[in-house]
């Protein structure tokens, strides 16, 4: 059995990033973002989706959150999709609908070698604590072109905005473990022959 795992490092003009990400684990997550909120979301995202990440993120926060979550997004993308390895024997779909009190939303995900994001529901505009609320659409935007994956989030119903970003979190994680799992097939689950 293949450990399945990447190290990724990122280090631009207004972020530096480091992260290992290891898949099928229930090692709890170590996540340093600087961004309160989003280390929530992101260990709610990673413990749901049986990850673990270790994560140390600097960014130009006086500037915005936004460099700092986008990036972080783009990094955990392309260690999902290398730590995937040659996706032999993976479920592939995986779909969740998560309720968080009176806020429920569901995600659909395809690991199809694609990138693509689709977002429908409340628009998410306004502030939790600093956290701007768009910002989760903009790391999802970011995971799912990285990790090559087809990725379609419904916001469902919901008032407390803490609520509604996670159930987004949590259902995203659901999918994504429902789908990266392996189970009895041995191929690649595609009529083409690859992912």
């Amino acid at each position: 059995y293949m450990e399945r795992l990447a190290h990724i490092e990122r280090k631009t003009k207004e972020t530096d990033i480091v992260m290992k990400l290891f898949l099928d684990s229930s090692q709890p997550s170590s996540i340093d973002s600087g961004i309160g909120f989003f280390n929530h979301m992101l260990t709610l995202f990673t413990a749901h989706g049986r990850m673990s990440l270790q994560l140390q993120a600097k960014g130009d926060l006086d500037v915005d959150d936004h460099h700092t979550i986008e990036d972080t997004g783009i990094c955990l993308g392309k260690a999902f999709q290398k730590a995937l390895g040659d996706k032999i024997g993976i479920a592939r779909f995986g779909q969740a609908t998560v309720p968080m009190d009176e806020a429920c939303s569901s995600v659909i995900i395809d690991i199809s070698g694609r990138g693509y994001f689709v977002y429908r529901g409340k628009k998410l505009q306004g502030l939790i604590q600093s956290y701007s609320e768009e910002l989760t659409l903009e790391f999802f935007k970011a995971f799912a072109r990285n990790a090559n994956i087809t990725l379609h989030i419904q916001q469902l119903y919901g008032d407390n905005r803490h609520h509604i970003h996670e159930s987004i979190f949590k259902a995203a994680g659901v999918a994504l473990y429902r789908a990266y799992t392996v189970g009895d097939s041995t191929g690649i689950p595609s009529t083409k022959g690859v992912l």
